[in-house]
């Protein structure tokens, strides 16, 4: 999902990020409202690609109750030890490395260690936030995760893009401003495309993706325009 420069990167703000995820007003509200948007019943299993810091697992866990499964997946290993850290007391709770495109999860009973008791064997549900917007290819990610799923599954998106929103312009001057910020190497100033403007056409192309092969279930934006959530029943 990322060059090892990237790794290093996330690796270094882990703890920043952390802070964020969990304290930025509204945020909490939105990662609740996503886990709803999985429609998951208690003794589901869900997987949540990207999962970073583990800041949705608790609620995911909420969602499938002690008899369910969550696993986390990512790539950086500084954010994964902060996300065991948060779920050490659930023992359903599974934090597993690996690349969100090519995730470690054929059948999710077929991870080592970890019993999903689902007859079907494979997920119920896939969530993704703040996700697509590093991947070389996110419609084909989505793609990917809808197949995972399979027919009555569901898949959840959640990402930040530009405002569409009358009060757009100093709304979107802060986001571009973080979007450089954000984007490593944090030293390079001058790209030869405005990486809010490539991050934007990759969460359109992942959220229309995911609009075209399910039913909707949620088509929301929240934070001032910025966090766009779509979910869907997969066809």
């Amino acid at each position: 999902m990322g060059s090892e420069t990237a790794q290093e990167f996330y690796g270094r703000w882990a703890r920043f990020y952390d802070l964020v995820a969990r304290r930025t007003p509204g945020i909490p509200r939105l990662r609740r409202r996503a886990a709803a948007a999985c429609r998951l019943d208690r003794g589901d299993t869900v997987v949540e690609m990207g999962c970073g810091t583990g800041a949705n697992l608790p609620y995911l866990r909420e969602r499938v109750g002690p008899e369910g499964t969550v696993i986390g997946v990512d790539f950086t290993r500084p954010v994964l030890d902060r996300a065991r850290d948060l779920t050490a007391a659930y023992d359903n709770v599974h934090v597993v490395r690996g690349d969100a495109t090519q995730p470690p999860i054929g059948r999710a009973n077929e991870i080592d260690g970890i019993d999903a008791d689902d007859d079907r064997g494979i997920p119920d549900a896939i969530l993704a936030t703040f996700v697509v917007g590093m991947l070389a290819d996110p419609a084909g990610a989505v793609d990917d995760w809808c197949d995972l799923v399979g027919p009555g599954g569901h898949v959840v998106l959640a990402n930040a893009a530009s405002s569409r929103k009358w009060y757009a312009p100093p709304v979107n001057a802060v986001f571009r401003a973080i979007v450089v910020l954000s984007t490593p190497p944090t030293t390079k100033f001058r790209y030869e495309d405005d990486p809010h403007r490539r991050l934007d056409a990759k969460i359109d192309a992942a959220h229309t993706r995911l609009r075209d092969r399910s039913t909707a279930i949620a088509d929301e934006t929240h934070v001032f325009g910025v966090v766009r959530l779509t979910g869907g029943r997969i066809e």
